[in-house]
């Protein structure tokens, strides 16, 4: 349901593109967005970031493209948004804790350190394929064929690229750190030296436990 209500812009455009026209359709994206985020504040007092964002570009980027009627403009918006995701998600590495992706599902998901950092520069790199694509279709093709794109062929891509991350996810669900760094050692994968000397001192603590449990003590001696 969330998502049907988070393409119900994308849909409209795509219905009112094909009775109308281009121009039309900017018209009506422009207006479903703002009804979709009024709709969001009024229900649930709060509009989520990737709507606000949406929603400035649309209403900036189809704004010039009635103006000037140059449909370039509407044409840019899916690479702007998957763009501006990479670099968010980039960004996260270095300001916070955590990358966003796990700020975002590690609620929902348990999963290592190492396998976050791994999961987010996949959907960094997904962003940066995504937004390529859209201009590749949009100045390669006519704007028939980008529309159709634009829904059937972005929405495709994301659900494949979910699917696949799902898989690879599945396999470090619920494993410690120390557990993920050998999955990697065993998929032939480095791990950093700092989480190495971590996975050490453990195994030595390990060790050192057993020996003292295995030593002899005199009473042990004396019954003997």
């Amino acid at each position: 349901m969330k998502l049907l209500f988070d393409l119900f812009p994308v849909i409209l455009f795509f219905i009112a593109y094909k009775m109308y026209g281009i121009y039309t359709a900017t018209a009506v994206i422009i207006v479903a967005t703002i009804l979709q985020v009024g709709y969001m504040y009024a229900v649930h007092k709060r509009i989520e970031k990737i709507h606000i964002i949406t929603l400035v570009l649309v209403v900036l980027l189809g704004g010039l493209t009635l103006v000037l009627q140059d449909e370039a403009f509407i044409k840019w918006k899916p690479t702007i948004v998957n763009w501006g995701f990479a670099i968010v998600f980039l960004g996260s590495h270095y300001i916070g804790s955590k990358p966003i992706v796990q700020r975002m599902m590690d609620q929902a998901i348990s999963l290592p350190s190492q396998i976050w950092i791994r999961v987010s520069y996949l959907w960094i790199g997904f962003f940066v394929v995504s937004g390529i694509a859209n201009l590749y279709v949009a100045y390669q093709y006519d704007t028939d064929t980008w529309v159709n794109f634009k829904l059937f062929g972005l929405m495709g891509m994301t659900f494949v690229f979910i699917i696949l991350q799902g898989i690879y996810i599945s396999r470090y669900m619920n494993e410690s750190d120390s557990g993920a760094e050998e999955q990697a050692r065993l998929d032939g994968q480095d791990v950093p030296h700092q989480e190495l000397d971590d996975v050490e001192k453990i195994h030595d603590s390990n060790t050192t436990s057993v020996n003292e449990e295995k030593k002899p003590t005199k009473n042990d001696k004396f019954e003997a």
